[in-house]
């Protein structure tokens, strides 16, 4: 899982990661930046999810998304 976007889609996508994920805090979505792993990571820790839920979620997310 590498993938990142670029800054200005990510500005669009912050929203529907608030609404996808709600227990994320804005200062952790901050933090993810449109950062694949960040994401991941952050999910990890706010759901204790294992790594690889996470990053299925994530790749999920962008595969629906960042188009």
């Amino acid at each position: 899982m590498n993938k990142d976007i670029a800054q200005g889609r990510w500005e669009q996508l912050k929203g529907i990661v608030k609404q996808t994920w709600g227990n994320l805090t804005d200062d952790g979505i901050a933090q993810i930046n449109g950062n694949a792993q960040k994401m991941a990571g952050l999910l990890q820790e706010t759901y204790g999810m294992n790594r690889e839920d996470a990053e299925r979620e994530v790749n999920r997310f962008w595969n629906t998304h960042n188009k």
